[in-house]
């Protein structure tokens, strides 16, 4: 196949068609580790290749056995350290949000009850975990929780959470405009630049992130704070109006908040 008229032949088509696909498939990669652990380590990863090919150069010979030796496992190695952002990038694609704008979205007046209800869970300094699904299906953290199937509302919300509840340990999972589900036990993050004197709901709260593309909103025990989790990177601080905003701006899958990386987050609870 060509085209004469254009001067142009099959294979000049082909190359393009060719650079055009590796180009958008490295500009999702990307976006998907932005901001998160695994571009650093993907730098490091880099500066060891160019180490080793200026000790091949200069003669360092030793060295060079060194690293190639390291390399002869670097398939292996990839996937031990980068295992969660394969995961995260892999359900992203199973999604199809991966290549091509789709996404489900959260009807907002959920979003507004829900930030509403973080308010004044925090108001009331009641620890709360609530995960909010997307396109990524959570049904794996549904099994062994209490099945509600009820409307989202402060109320429901607040005795769900209250001290005396036996559910308020828990998460809960709003599936669908519904809360699915109370008292669910989440992953945790073992992620090392995360903030020590967070707790263990905040840790389940990155975890479940990490493992899929939900939205999770958090309030401390400690000090009320607000905080949100959206792809393994968590906002922190927020007000009804912020967190109102930051839950309607990434609603669906395709949505790209500003990520803080984890490291440079300063302490501001020391308890769930």
């Amino acid at each position: 196949m060509s085209f004469p008229s254009l001067g142009i032949s099959s294979g000049v088509v082909v190359q393009a068609l060719d650079i055009l696909i590796v180009s958008i498939l490295m500009y999702r990669a990307l976006l998907v580790i932005r901001g998160t652990r695994a571009l650093p380590m993907l730098l490091g990863l880099l500066a060891v290749a160019a180490v080793y090919f200026i000790a091949k150069e200069v003669g360092f010979v030793t060295l060079a056995w060194l690293i190639d030796s390291l390399f002869n496992s670097f398939i292996l190695l990839v996937v031990v350290i980068f295992q969660d952002d394969i995961r995260r990038a892999l359900t992203k694609v199973g999604s199809q949000s991966f290549l091509f704008k789709q996404g489900k979205a959260v009807s907002h007046q959920v979003l507004d009850e829900i930030s509403l209800s973080a308010h004044k869970l925090s108001k009331a300094r009641l620890g709360s975990l609530m995960v909010i699904q997307r396109e990524v299906g959570l049904d794996e953290f549904m099994e062994e929780s209490v099945h509600l199937d009820a409307q989202v509302s402060p109320k429901i919300l607040m005795s769900i959470f209250t001290k005396e509840s036996p559910l308020h340990d828990g998460a809960v999972i709003i599936q669908g405009g519904k809360i699915k589900a109370a008292g669910c036990v989440l992953p945790l993050s073992f992620n090392p630049d995360l903030d020590p004197n967070l707790g263990t709901r905040h840790r389940a709260a990155l975890g479940i992130t990490e493992r899929s593309d939900a939205m999770v909103v958090v309030t401390s025990e400690e000090t009320g704070a607000i905080t949100l989790f959206i792809d393994g990177t968590l906002h922190r601080n927020l007000d009804v109006n912020s967190l109102k905003d930051l839950l309607q701006r990434n609603s669906t899958t395709t949505g790209h908040s500003r990520r803080t990386p984890l490291k440079k987050m300063e302490a501001v609870d020391s308890e769930g």
